[in-house]
């Protein structure tokens, strides 16, 4: 299954999935979350974010550029929806996580 993403998100997405690149705009961050799942602002100012069975808080940062760890926080959660750097989904995400372990499938 296809994302509908723009090239600039396309763009945002590769920037993500690049092992050493520290500057990706917040504004582009949100833009890309916004288009492939669902955005919400909490009233402390913190990003709400849930993308297929993955839910994030995300801290706005002090500067224009996402820090380490939230690009580090965002791969991982993209990764798990089964997103792919080109913007496609790997494969359709069917998974649970009902066994109290943290773990995606049936438990082993």
């Amino acid at each position: 299954m296809e994302a509908h993403l723009d090239g600039r998100h396309r763009d945002t997405l590769q920037k993500i999935f690049e092992p050493a690149n520290h500057n990706i705009e917040w504004r582009e961050i949100v833009s890309l979350l916004e288009a492939v799942g669902t955005v919400t602002q909490e009233h402390n100012g913190k990003l709400n974010v849930s993308l297929g069975p993955e839910a994030e808080v995300f801290s706005v940062p002090h500067g224009k550029d996402a820090d380490v760890q939230t690009v580090v926080d965002l791969r991982r959660m993209l990764t798990q929806a089964g997103l792919t750097p080109d913007g496609s989904r790997a494969v359709a995400d069917e998974r649970s996580r009902d066994h109290g372990d943290g773990r995606w499938g049936e438990p082993t």
